[in-house]
């Protein structure tokens, strides 16, 4: 099949897709980006905080969330800023700590249609956080990427929306509240694994382990000396590997040929 032929399939299989099956993909998207809205509202408010003591105002942190969506990311960016550290060295650190999220982009390549347009991917990786892949990486058949754009849709504006508090309000907040807001995307993310890991045995094992290994590399005394972003790379393309070939997927059995809505 020639370049053209190729193009011309895909336009022709975008366009087959009714408006009626986008809207539906887009509002599971949605639906299932509220919880995930939530916890990033929450745990964006000491984000935004950090925000305000590192001299930055509520516009320069609104923005600084609107185009990075990363946690990690963007503490360890304010860090940086707040200490009047080198550009090199931010544009170092943010290399590493979200290099995962190529990791994740490779993955959710493999669950889309191979006709999928670029701008649609780009798209889809604009996105790419560890709690919309996951839910993403568990929705059966191919990923439509109005899924991902429901869930996008209401999950970055709550993440810009909650710095934007932060920066405004965090400050007039007791420290307890504070403190309880910081652990709420460690439980949205526990509530995003859980019930895929009761599903799947072969799941269920590669989620102990990877906590079992994580803690394991914080106490090793050269391994723990690394970055976590670097460490997060590591274990998750080891623990992968390992989980293919212990665990190798039954291609029969998939319902991956399922097309996109």
């Amino acid at each position: 099949m020639t370049t053209t032929e190729k193009a011309t399939k895909r336009i022709t299989e975008e366009n087959t897709h009714a408006p009626t099956d986008r809207a539906q993909q887009f509002k599971e998207g949605l639906r299932d980006g509220v919880p995930i809205a939530l916890g990033y509202l929450a745990v964006a408010f000491t984000l935004g905080i950090q925000a305000k003591e590192a001299g930055m105002g509520i516009l320069e942190a609104t923005v600084m969330s609107l185009v990075n969506v990363t946690s990690a990311g963007e503490f360890a960016g304010l860090a940086i800023i707040g200490s009047a550290s080198s550009y090199l060295e931010m544009a170092l650190s943010q290399l590493i700590i979200n290099l995962r999220y190529m990791l994740m982009s490779f993955a959710l390549s493999q669950k889309v249609e191979t006709t999928l347009s670029v701008p649609h991917r780009m798209g889809i990786a604009f996105g790419v956080t560890d709690e919309i892949f996951g839910i993403s990486a568990g929705r059966e058949g191919r990923l439509s990427p109005f899924y991902n754009y429901g869930a996008m849709s209401i999950a970055i504006p709550g993440w810009t929306l909650g710095t934007a508090l932060g920066v405004l309000m965090g400050n007039v907040l007791p420290e307890s509240v504070v403190s309880a807001l910081s652990v709420a995307l460690y439980g949205m993310f526990l509530a995003i694994i859980i019930p895929k890991a009761r599903e799947d045995r072969h799941v269920l094992i590669a989620v102990i382990v990877a906590m079992a290994a994580s803690w394991i590399c914080t106490k090793i005394p050269v391994v723990r000396e690394i970055s976590a972003g670097t460490r997060i790379i590591l274990l998750t393309v080891v623990i992968a590997l390992l989980a293919a070939i212990v665990f190798p997927v039954n291609e029969e059995g998939d319902n991956h040929d399922r097309p996109v809505s």
